[in-house]
């Protein structure tokens, strides 16, 4: 009995992984039809010619981005990818002694911002291109911008409809690329822009306070200027680096700690500094030069806004999860919180901390503006903060965020 139970269960098993078998079978058929394993392929050349191509118009990316642009064409027998300048960047396929007459063709394609279809009657051809039949020159046009470049196709058939309608696809496509590596370079140029606005906004009054600290101790204490010295040129090489949108908060907590020991040169005992950072979080990488401001601004303004002109600032980052958060905090003058309400911190600018002007006032919209557009809008500055309560200003950092490197 035990054997027919047995037995009677062996086949039942068979039954049920025949039956999942032909269901898996039969899916597997559904899902890969002639038509959807072409939509595949076409999918992942066009992925192929996208990455290149974002990264701009050069000889670089057009010799890599050719021949996938040119499989998306399955009527092309050649395709060229040009510059705005007449110069060809990429040549892929037969017929490279007609790139003369693609190059003119392009010009006008330009000039004109329309395409230039030259037909077999037009075309001056040796024995070893007598097969070609047409060029066509598609301006690339970026809304905006305009012409970023031209897309130059070379058929053995004359071009129809069909043809001219997928030209005019594939380069919508490549022109998409473009215009997003256009805003990236954009994005690039603004971070770039917004450190230099920030530069400018701490150099002038740091400097002078830093240079005149030295002064003071070059007859009373001649090794002590010297060192200082020493950190004041370390501090402003840093500062003005001309490389790296990102730095790590290694390097960011390293040049703070020289601007503090210049303050406390200044300051002497009124100045009292707390630092409690989580050994993990050493290497996350944040917008270069996004702590300075916070430190600086809680020097200026809430030590040295006090009366008693004595104080502590503490600096923490912290390892939560998948994000560091980093805080600097003073217990100086404060600010009224209703500036946090305005909406937007460029009221802090305009009024933080008891009154300071904004001339007066280093960056926390500059950094918060930076915060948002490297990390997205969850990763913008807190401000905590009350009339003679002190100021409480944090910011919230990916520990690892894909494409952002010191």
């Amino acid at each position: 009995m035990t054997a027919t139970v047995f037995v009677v269960g062996v086949l039942v098993l068979a039954l049920a992984v025949a039956g999942i078998t032909a269901v898996w079978l039969r899916t597997r058929r559904v899902v890969t039809t002639p038509a959807e394993r072409a939509v595949h392929a076409t999918l992942h050349t066009a992925s192929l010619a996208a990455r290149p191509l974002r990264g701009g118009l050069d000889a670089t990316s057009a010799t890599e981005a050719a021949p996938h642009l040119r499989m998306l064409l399955a009527e092309a027998q050649a395709v060229a990818l040009i510059d705005i300048d007449g110069t060809l960047l990429a040549w892929d396929g037969p017929f490279e002694a007609l790139s003369d007459q693609l190059l003119d063709a392009a010009a006008r394609a330009v000039a004109g911002k329309r395409r230039v279809l030259v037909g077999h009657r037009d075309l001056v051809r040796g024995p070893e291109d007598f097969a070609a039949r047409a060029l066509i020159a598609q301006p690339l046009v970026i809304e905006e911008v305009g012409v970023a470049g031209v897309l130059g196709v070379v058929t053995t058939t004359e071009p129809g409809p069909a043809l001219l309608g997928a030209i005019t696809e594939v380069a919508r496509y490549a022109c998409s690329q473009l215009e997003l590596a256009e805003l990236d370079a954009s994005r690039a140029r603004l971070d770039r822009a917004e450190v230099r606005a920030l530069r400018a906004q701490i150099s002038p009054h740091f400097i002078y306070n830093a240079l005149n600290t030295v002064a003071s101790f070059v007859r009373t204490d001649p090794d002590r200027a010297r060192e200082l010295l020493l950190d004041f040129a370390d501090f402003t090489r840093y500062s003005f680096r001309a490389t790296g949108e990102y730095t790590l908060l290694a390097e960011e907590l390293r040049n703070i700690d020289r601007y503090l020991t210049l303050e406390r040169a200044r300051f002497g005992n009124s100045l009292e500094v707390r630092l409690q950072v989580a050994p993990e979080v050493l290497n996350v990488a944040l917008p270069f030069l996004a702590l300075q401001p916070l430190v600086e601004n809680a020097v200026r303004h809430g030590i040295a806004g006090k009366s008693t002109r004595a104080g502590t600032i503490t600096i923490v980052a912290a390892d939560e999860g998948t994000d560091c958060v980093i805080s600097v905090e003073d217990d100086g003058v404060g600010m009224d919180p209703e500036l946090l309400r305005s909406g937007t911190l460029d009221a802090i600018a305009e009024g933080a901390h008891g009154g300071v002007k904004e001339s007066a006032h280093v960056g926390l919209a500059n950094v918060d503006d930076r915060l948002r557009a490297a990390f997205g809008n969850d990763y913008g500055l807190v401000v905590e903060t009350a009339p003679g309560a002190g100021t409480k200003v944090s910011m919230r950092v990916p520990k690892f965020r894909a494409g952002i490197r010191p």
